[in-house]
Protein backbone atom coordinates (compact mmCIF):
# COMPACT_ATOMS: atom_id res chain seq x y z
CA UNK A 1 0.00 0.00 0.00
CA UNK A 2 1.59 3.34 -1.05
CA UNK A 3 2.34 5.84 1.67
CA UNK A 4 0.46 9.16 1.61
CA UNK A 5 2.34 12.09 0.10
CA UNK A 6 4.19 14.30 2.57
CA UNK A 7 2.56 17.73 2.85
CA UNK A 8 3.66 20.90 4.71
CA UNK A 9 2.44 21.46 8.26
CA UNK A 10 0.06 24.43 8.50
CA UNK A 11 -0.36 24.79 12.26
CA UNK A 12 0.61 27.23 15.04
CA UNK A 13 3.42 24.82 15.99
CA UNK A 14 5.23 25.68 12.74
CA UNK A 15 7.03 28.87 13.80
CA UNK A 16 10.52 30.16 13.07
CA UNK A 17 13.06 31.62 15.48
CA UNK A 18 11.92 34.47 17.66
CA UNK A 19 8.39 34.25 16.27
CA UNK A 20 7.92 31.95 19.25
CA UNK A 21 8.20 34.89 21.65
CA UNK A 22 5.25 36.64 19.97
CA UNK A 23 2.97 33.59 19.94
CA UNK A 24 -0.09 33.65 22.23
CA UNK A 25 0.53 31.51 25.30
CA UNK A 26 4.34 31.56 25.15
CA UNK A 27 4.93 33.66 28.30
CA UNK A 28 2.73 33.16 31.36
CA UNK A 29 3.08 34.75 34.80
CA UNK A 30 1.96 32.94 37.94
CA UNK A 31 1.03 36.23 39.55
CA UNK A 32 0.56 36.91 43.24
CA UNK A 33 -2.40 34.54 43.60
CA UNK A 34 -0.49 31.64 42.06
CA UNK A 35 2.62 32.23 44.13
CA UNK A 36 0.59 32.47 47.33
CA UNK A 37 -1.17 29.18 46.54
CA UNK A 38 2.14 27.40 45.95
CA UNK A 39 3.67 28.79 49.14
CA UNK A 40 0.58 27.81 51.17
CA UNK A 41 0.76 24.23 49.89
CA UNK A 42 -3.00 23.70 49.90
CA UNK A 43 -5.55 23.92 47.12
CA UNK A 44 -4.32 25.67 43.97
CA UNK A 45 -7.30 26.71 41.83
CA UNK A 46 -5.50 29.63 40.16
CA UNK A 47 -2.42 27.54 39.36
CA UNK A 48 -4.52 24.64 38.10
CA UNK A 49 -6.46 26.96 35.79
CA UNK A 50 -3.24 28.44 34.39
CA UNK A 51 -1.67 25.02 33.81
CA UNK A 52 -4.83 23.79 32.10
CA UNK A 53 -4.34 26.62 29.59
CA UNK A 54 -0.65 25.67 29.28
CA UNK A 55 -1.64 22.07 28.52
CA UNK A 56 -3.92 23.20 25.67
CA UNK A 57 -1.27 25.55 24.26
CA UNK A 58 1.32 22.77 24.26
CA UNK A 59 -0.90 20.51 22.14
CA UNK A 60 -2.81 22.98 19.99
CA UNK A 61 -0.57 26.07 19.97
CA UNK A 62 3.14 26.74 19.56
CA UNK A 63 4.15 23.73 21.66
CA UNK A 64 6.40 25.72 24.03
CA UNK A 65 5.48 27.72 27.14
CA UNK A 66 7.50 29.65 29.72
CA UNK A 67 5.82 30.10 33.13
CA UNK A 68 7.52 32.71 35.27
CA UNK A 69 7.47 33.27 39.03
CA UNK A 70 7.58 29.94 40.87
CA UNK A 71 8.68 30.79 44.44
CA UNK A 72 11.69 28.46 44.75
CA UNK A 73 13.93 30.71 46.85
CA UNK A 74 14.75 29.11 50.17
CA UNK A 75 13.31 25.69 49.28
CA UNK A 76 15.43 22.65 50.10
CA UNK A 77 16.16 20.15 47.34
CA UNK A 78 13.44 17.74 48.48
CA UNK A 79 10.88 20.51 48.94
CA UNK A 80 11.63 21.92 45.49
CA UNK A 81 11.25 18.46 43.92
CA UNK A 82 7.94 17.90 45.73
CA UNK A 83 6.70 21.30 44.59
CA UNK A 84 7.62 20.70 40.95
CA UNK A 85 6.18 17.18 40.98
CA UNK A 86 2.86 18.57 42.18
CA UNK A 87 2.87 21.23 39.46
CA UNK A 88 3.84 18.71 36.77
CA UNK A 89 1.00 16.44 37.87
CA UNK A 90 -1.44 19.26 37.12
CA UNK A 91 -0.44 18.96 33.45
CA UNK A 92 -0.65 15.16 33.29
CA UNK A 93 0.92 11.97 34.61
CA UNK A 94 4.64 12.23 35.46
CA UNK A 95 6.52 9.21 34.08
CA UNK A 96 9.80 7.59 35.11
CA UNK A 97 13.10 9.02 33.86
CA UNK A 98 15.31 6.12 34.95
CA UNK A 99 15.32 2.45 35.83
CA UNK A 100 15.08 3.64 39.43
CA UNK A 101 11.68 5.22 38.80
CA UNK A 102 12.75 8.87 39.25
CA UNK A 103 9.83 11.20 38.49
CA UNK A 104 11.94 14.33 39.01
CA UNK A 105 15.48 14.38 37.61
CA UNK A 106 18.14 16.86 38.71
CA UNK A 107 19.86 18.42 35.71
CA UNK A 108 23.29 19.49 36.97
CA UNK A 109 26.94 18.64 36.47
CA UNK A 110 27.58 15.34 38.26
CA UNK A 111 31.30 15.36 37.54
CA UNK A 112 31.35 11.93 35.86
CA UNK A 113 34.51 11.11 33.94
CA UNK A 114 34.38 10.68 30.17
CA UNK A 115 33.11 7.21 29.30
CA UNK A 116 31.32 6.68 32.63
CA UNK A 117 28.09 4.75 31.82
CA UNK A 118 26.22 6.88 34.37
CA UNK A 119 26.93 10.00 32.32
CA UNK A 120 23.94 11.46 30.49
CA UNK A 121 24.00 14.73 28.57
CA UNK A 122 21.92 16.53 31.25
CA UNK A 123 24.41 15.74 34.05
CA UNK A 124 27.40 17.29 32.27
CA UNK A 125 28.39 20.89 31.49
CA UNK A 126 28.78 20.33 27.78
CA UNK A 127 26.50 21.66 25.10
CA UNK A 128 23.90 19.29 23.67
CA UNK A 129 22.61 18.78 20.13
CA UNK A 130 18.96 19.26 19.23
CA UNK A 131 16.81 16.37 20.41
CA UNK A 132 13.52 15.29 21.92
CA UNK A 133 12.99 13.22 25.07
CA UNK A 134 11.02 10.00 25.54
CA UNK A 135 7.81 11.65 26.69
CA UNK A 136 4.95 13.76 25.34
CA UNK A 137 5.85 16.85 27.38
CA UNK A 138 9.12 17.77 29.07
CA UNK A 139 9.22 20.34 31.87
CA UNK A 140 12.13 22.23 33.43
CA UNK A 141 12.12 24.27 36.65
CA UNK A 142 15.16 26.48 37.27
CA UNK A 143 16.39 26.54 40.86
CA UNK A 144 19.74 28.17 40.06
CA UNK A 145 21.23 29.43 36.79
CA UNK A 146 24.84 28.87 35.77
CA UNK A 147 27.54 31.51 36.19
CA UNK A 148 27.53 31.81 32.39
CA UNK A 149 26.09 29.86 29.48
CA UNK A 150 23.44 27.17 29.78
CA UNK A 151 21.03 28.92 27.41
CA UNK A 152 18.01 27.06 26.08
CA UNK A 153 17.52 26.70 22.31
CA UNK A 154 14.09 25.55 21.10
CA UNK A 155 13.14 24.92 17.48
CA UNK A 156 9.89 23.96 15.80
CA UNK A 157 10.34 20.49 14.32
CA UNK A 158 7.32 21.19 12.11
CA UNK A 159 9.19 24.18 10.64
CA UNK A 160 12.24 21.96 10.03
CA UNK A 161 10.00 19.43 8.27
CA UNK A 162 8.51 22.19 6.10
CA UNK A 163 11.98 23.48 5.22
CA UNK A 164 13.15 20.02 4.21
CA UNK A 165 10.05 19.44 2.09
CA UNK A 166 10.85 22.62 0.19
CA UNK A 167 14.61 22.25 -0.17
CA UNK A 168 15.33 18.51 0.16
CA UNK A 169 12.18 16.40 -0.19
CA UNK A 170 14.23 13.21 -0.48
CA UNK A 171 15.67 13.84 3.00
CA UNK A 172 12.15 14.36 4.38
CA UNK A 173 11.08 11.05 2.84
CA UNK A 174 14.05 9.21 4.36
CA UNK A 175 13.35 10.69 7.80
CA UNK A 176 9.78 9.39 7.60
CA UNK A 177 11.18 5.84 7.44
CA UNK A 178 12.02 3.96 10.68
CA UNK A 179 15.51 4.22 12.14
CA UNK A 180 17.13 1.77 14.56
CA UNK A 181 17.53 3.14 18.11
CA UNK A 182 19.89 1.49 20.57
CA UNK A 183 18.65 1.21 24.14
CA UNK A 184 19.96 3.99 26.39
CA UNK A 185 22.77 2.94 28.76
CA UNK A 186 20.66 3.89 31.81
CA UNK A 187 17.47 2.26 30.46
CA UNK A 188 18.09 -0.93 32.42
CA UNK A 189 14.44 -1.88 32.85
CA UNK A 190 13.91 -2.34 29.10
CA UNK A 191 14.56 -5.90 27.95
CA UNK A 192 14.73 -4.97 24.26
CA UNK A 193 18.21 -3.96 23.05
CA UNK A 194 16.81 -1.70 20.33
CA UNK A 195 13.64 -0.32 18.72
CA UNK A 196 12.72 1.19 15.35
CA UNK A 197 10.89 4.49 14.92
CA UNK A 198 10.73 7.34 12.38
CA UNK A 199 11.96 10.90 12.88
CA UNK A 200 8.92 12.38 11.11
CA UNK A 201 5.49 10.77 11.18
CA UNK A 202 1.78 11.52 11.08
CA UNK A 203 -1.14 9.72 12.72
CA UNK A 204 -4.74 10.79 12.93
CA UNK A 205 -3.91 13.97 11.05
CA UNK A 206 -1.33 14.96 13.68
CA UNK A 207 2.36 15.60 12.95
CA UNK A 208 5.06 14.13 15.21
CA UNK A 209 8.84 14.42 15.28
CA UNK A 210 11.06 12.26 17.49
CA UNK A 211 14.85 12.44 17.47
CA UNK A 212 17.65 11.39 19.80
CA UNK A 213 20.61 11.16 17.44
CA UNK A 214 23.00 9.64 19.97
CA UNK A 215 20.91 6.45 20.16
CA UNK A 216 20.66 6.23 16.36
CA UNK A 217 24.45 6.57 16.16
CA UNK A 218 24.91 3.85 18.78
CA UNK A 219 22.69 1.54 16.74
CA UNK A 220 24.78 2.36 13.66
CA UNK A 221 27.94 1.40 15.61
CA UNK A 222 26.41 -1.93 16.72
CA UNK A 223 27.76 -4.68 14.41
CA UNK A 224 24.54 -6.62 14.94
CA UNK A 225 22.34 -3.88 13.44
CA UNK A 226 22.20 -2.47 9.88
CA UNK A 227 24.46 0.47 9.10
CA UNK A 228 23.02 3.85 8.23
CA UNK A 229 23.29 4.73 4.57
CA UNK A 230 25.14 7.85 3.47
CA UNK A 231 21.78 9.36 2.48
CA UNK A 232 20.35 8.70 5.94
CA UNK A 233 23.37 10.27 7.65
CA UNK A 234 23.05 13.34 5.40
CA UNK A 235 19.33 13.62 6.20
CA UNK A 236 19.97 13.45 9.95
CA UNK A 237 22.76 16.00 9.62
CA UNK A 238 20.38 18.29 7.74
CA UNK A 239 17.99 18.39 10.71
CA UNK A 240 20.74 19.65 13.04
CA UNK A 241 22.02 22.10 10.42
CA UNK A 242 18.59 23.62 9.81
CA UNK A 243 17.74 23.73 13.52
CA UNK A 244 21.05 25.48 14.28
CA UNK A 245 20.39 28.35 11.91
CA UNK A 246 19.89 31.61 13.87
CA UNK A 247 16.60 32.29 12.12
CA UNK A 248 15.15 28.88 13.00
CA UNK A 249 15.55 28.43 16.74
CA UNK A 250 14.63 30.64 19.69
CA UNK A 251 17.21 31.18 22.43
CA UNK A 252 16.48 32.19 26.02
CA UNK A 253 17.95 31.65 29.47
CA UNK A 254 15.92 30.37 32.36
CA UNK A 255 16.19 32.34 35.55
CA UNK A 256 15.32 31.26 39.07
CA UNK A 257 11.65 30.29 39.32
CA UNK A 258 11.12 29.84 35.56
CA UNK A 259 9.30 26.74 34.34
CA UNK A 260 9.57 25.74 30.68
CA UNK A 261 7.26 23.14 29.13
CA UNK A 262 7.80 21.70 25.63
CA UNK A 263 5.71 19.38 23.50
CA UNK A 264 8.34 16.87 22.37
CA UNK A 265 6.39 15.96 19.21
CA UNK A 266 6.54 19.46 17.72
CA UNK A 267 9.77 20.89 19.17
CA UNK A 268 13.42 19.93 19.53
CA UNK A 269 15.61 21.47 22.21
CA UNK A 270 19.24 21.76 23.21
CA UNK A 271 21.36 23.47 25.85
CA UNK A 272 24.56 25.43 25.36
CA UNK A 273 27.67 24.61 27.39
CA UNK A 274 27.96 26.41 30.71
CA UNK A 275 30.40 27.49 33.40
CA UNK A 276 29.41 26.89 37.00
CA UNK A 277 30.00 28.96 40.10
CA UNK A 278 32.74 27.41 42.29
CA UNK A 279 30.51 27.28 45.39
CA UNK A 280 28.40 24.08 45.52
CA UNK A 281 25.33 25.94 46.74
CA UNK A 282 25.42 28.26 43.70
CA UNK A 283 25.92 25.65 40.96
CA UNK A 284 23.41 25.42 38.12
CA UNK A 285 20.45 23.25 39.10
CA UNK A 286 17.42 22.53 36.93
CA UNK A 287 14.66 20.06 37.80
CA UNK A 288 13.22 18.03 34.93
CA UNK A 289 9.91 16.21 34.59
CA UNK A 290 8.63 13.90 31.86
CA UNK A 291 4.85 14.22 31.56
CA UNK A 292 2.10 12.30 29.78
CA UNK A 293 -0.87 14.70 29.42
CA UNK A 294 -4.47 13.56 28.88
CA UNK A 295 -4.80 15.54 25.61
CA UNK A 296 -1.82 14.01 23.80
CA UNK A 297 -1.92 13.16 20.08
CA UNK A 298 -2.13 9.70 18.49
CA UNK A 299 1.17 8.25 17.29
CA UNK A 300 2.41 5.98 14.54
CA UNK A 301 2.15 2.31 15.71
CA UNK A 302 5.96 2.01 15.46
CA UNK A 303 6.24 4.04 18.69
CA UNK A 304 4.42 1.42 20.76
CA UNK A 305 7.61 -0.56 21.44
CA UNK A 306 9.45 2.44 22.93
CA UNK A 307 6.55 4.41 24.44
CA UNK A 308 4.23 1.62 25.58
CA UNK A 309 1.11 3.10 23.95
CA UNK A 310 0.25 5.13 20.86
CA UNK A 311 -3.40 6.00 21.44
CA UNK A 312 -4.34 9.66 21.97
CA UNK A 313 -4.45 10.52 25.68
CA UNK A 314 -2.79 7.28 26.80
CA UNK A 315 -0.26 7.31 29.63
CA UNK A 316 3.01 6.56 27.85
CA UNK A 317 6.71 7.28 27.60
CA UNK A 318 9.45 7.26 30.18
CA UNK A 319 11.68 4.39 31.22
CA UNK A 320 10.47 1.17 32.80
CA UNK A 321 11.37 0.98 36.47
CA UNK A 322 13.20 -2.17 37.56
Amino acid sequence: MPKPALTPIDHPCAWRGEELFTRPGWLRELGDAGREEIEAGGEMPAVEALLAEVRESLEDGAGAVLVRGVPVGGLSGEAAEACFLRLAAMLGTPVSQSAGGELIYSVRDAGHAAGDPRARGPNTRRGLSFHSDRCDVIGFLCLRAAKSGGENDVVSSAAIFNELLETSPRAAELLAEPFYYKRHTVDLGNASPYCRQPVFSQAGGKFACCLLRVLIDRAHADPGLPDLTAEQVAALDAVEEIASRPGMHARFRQREGDMVFLNNWVTLHRRTAFEDHPEPERKRHILRAWISPPNSRPLDPLFRDNYGAVEAGAVRGGMRAM
